[in-house]
């Protein structure tokens, strides 16, 4: 079991412009489309986490208030929030704040002996990496540049640095980078 940062990026390090917009990253099709990575990645998690900004994000783009039935995933997800927020009907979410360790423990016996997958953002993903929770990035990075927004992961880690485990091609124009975190 592995906990997992699997994202995509601009080329200049950001997850979303300075909008909280994935418009760049979807200029090239549906992620589906442009990876044929995500069945199999998903098909090993069976936990997930994200931040209060991803969660919103996700609620408006699938519209998932007016159709929750559109809510893809069919494991539990922590949001780690400060605030309340709406919960999608019918989904196994979990609101919760403060310290990553303790959700981290519940989110392992949940997902047995399949991976917790971190979708966003870097901070979040940087307090798993403070806690030694965190084991891979998998990185898939856009040939866009944007300049500013929410930076990939805002931690600063050199010493050990990451080791490159794979690097792989989608659709002509992505290249993604799988990173073991070493501690």
């Amino acid at each position: 079991m592995k906990t997992q940062y699997y994202t995509a990026t601009s080329l200049d390090g950001f997850i979303a412009d300075e909008n909280n917009s994935l418009d760049w990253l979807f200029m090239h099709g549906e992620p589906d489309e442009t990876n044929a990575d995500i069945p199999r990645f998903m098909s090993g998690v069976g936990a997930m986490a994200m931040g209060s900004t991803t969660y919103e994000w996700i609620l408006d783009f699938e519209n998932l208030l007016d159709e929750p039935g559109k809510w893809a995933y069919d494991m539990p997800a922590w949001v780690f929030t400060s605030r309340d927020l709406p919960a999608v009907e019918g989904a196994d979410i979990r609101f919760v704040r403060g310290n990553v360790a303790p959700v981290h423990a519940s989110m392992r016996e949940a997902a047995g002996d399949k991976n917790i997958w971190l979708v966003g953002g870097g901070d979040l993903v940087g307090q798993f990496y403070e806690q030694a929770l965190l084991d891979e990035i998998i990185a898939t990075v856009a040939p866009v540049t944007l300049g500013d927004g929410a930076p990939l992961l805002p931690r600063r880690i050199v010493d050990p640095p990451l080791r490159l485990t794979d690097v792989r091609r989608y659709a002509g124009v992505f290249a993604q980078l799988t990173y073991d975190v070493r501690r």
